[in-house]
């Protein structure tokens, strides 16, 4: 995925798990990794990373 296609995926991915979203995204990533998936799993890493920006320093 593209920087573009990364934030887009983000910004639908919080819309539709809230506070949950970064905790599922990196969730993802995990099951990817396990599955040998290693470009979908850097791809949902990515996504974690931009769903963190989106959010802002004092959410965790």
């Amino acid at each position: 995925m593209n920087m573009h296609e990364i934030h887009d995926y983000a910004r639908r991915f919080l819309g539709t798990h809230g506070a949950k979203a970064e905790a599922e995204a990196a969730q993802k990533a995990a099951e990817f990794d396990k599955l040998g998936d290693k470009q979908q799993a850097e791809d949902w890493r990515r996504i974690q990373a931009a769903i963190s920006s989106m959010r802002g320093p004092h959410s965790s």
